[in-house]
C-alpha cells in the first residue's frame, strides 16, 4: 500500500525590530511550499503532480495590504515582499491554498511604538 504524503506549508514573517507609528515598513514573507509545476518527474518517471499556492492574502489589523495569485512560474519556497505604513501594533494574518485544497494561515503581531513628541 502506498502512503500518500501530505504537504503542509509553513511560513515566516520578518520586519525591523524597532517600528514607529507611521512608518513605511518593509515586510518578508517566507512560505515553505514545494510549487510543484506538473512537469517534473519522480524517480520511477511518472510525472508528480501540480501543487501550487492559488491564492495567498495579508490581512494588517482590519485591512487586506497584499494579495497574489501565483502560477507555477514561481520557485518552491517562495519569498514575497511588500511595504505597509504603520499606524499602530496590529496582527498579521496571512491565510493561503493550494491547488490540493490544502490552506494554512499564520498570525503575528506587528507591535508598533508610539511616534516621540518634538
Amino acid at each position: 500500500m502506498r502512503r500518500r504524503l501530505l504537504t503542509m506549508a509553513f511560513a515566516r514573517i520578518q520586519w525591523p525590530e524597532r517600528v514607529l507609528a507611521g512608518d513605511v515598513v518593509k515586510v518578508r514573507l517566507l512560505v515553505q511550499h514545494p510549487m510543484d509545476t506538473g512537469y517534473l518527474q519522480d524517480l520511477l518517471g511518472k510525472l508528480v503532480p501540480r501543487n501550487v499556492i492559488r491564492s495567498l492574502t495579508c490581512t494588517w489589523g482590519q485591512q487586506e495590504v497584499f494579495r497574489v495569485e501565483p502560477s507555477s512560474g514561481i520557485s518552491a519556497n517562495p519569498l514575497f515582499e511588500f511595504f505597509v505604513r504603520a499606524e499602530q501594533t496590529a496582527e498579521m494574518l496571512v491565510e493561503w491554498t493550494d491547488d490540493r485544497g490544502v490552506k494554512g494561515s499564520l498570525r503575528q503581531t506587528l507591535p508598533v511604538l508610539p511616534k516621540p513628541s518634538a
